[in-house]
């Protein structure tokens, strides 16, 4: 698990590949699976794979483009993401589920921020009630990921951990 973390990228550019079902349905259920703060699991995932609706849901945030070219575009639905202070980090805490089940099967991914929240939640027939902020975009890399994982980009150890106080 931690060489997935290690060498996971933002893919921003995908081939146009489909994603099989079988993989797509087991990326959602990471996310489905996901632990949450008192087990409120205050998500809904709308998996939209239309190039269309796609292309439309890049068009709702600064920079979602990539949006338009992926295989999968996964779109988180809470009510009120700020109701509660564990909403964001549960959501959080489902898409990395998501994005690293992605990753193991050799498929990419990168988060988008829906600015036209309305917009994107009248696109995909989102009831009232709730927000729709966020998408992730999955598939399979149109760039070289074949890279020695990371080691710079990255605040140092000594820089952000702690131990027994600060």
């Amino acid at each position: 698990m931690f060489d997935l973390i290690r060498s996971k990228r933002a893919i921003r550019q995908f081939t146009s590949d489909p994603i099989p079902d079988e993989i797509a349905h087991t990326i959602l259920e990471a996310g489905r699976l996901s632990g949450s703060a008192k087990n409120q699991q205050p998500w809904h995932f709308v998996a939209v794979r239309d190039r269309e609706t796609l292309r439309a849901l890049s068009e709702c945030g600064a920079y979602a483009g990539h949006m338009a070219g992926a295989a999968l575009g996964v779109v988180l639905v809470t009510e009120d993401p700020y109701h509660r202070l564990t909403v964001p980090f549960d959501l959080g805490r489902a898409t990395q589920n998501m994005m690293l089940t992605a990753w193991s099967h050799g498929i990419g991914s990168v988060m988008a921020t829906l600015y036209e929240s309305t917009k994107a939640g009248d696109l995909l027939g989102v009831p009232a009630g709730y927000a729709v902020c966020w998408g992730i975009s999955f598939g399979y890399p149109a760039v070289d990921t074949d890279r020695p994982p990371r080691t710079g980009g990255r605040r140092g150890a000594e820089d952000v951990v702690h131990w027994e106080g600060w």
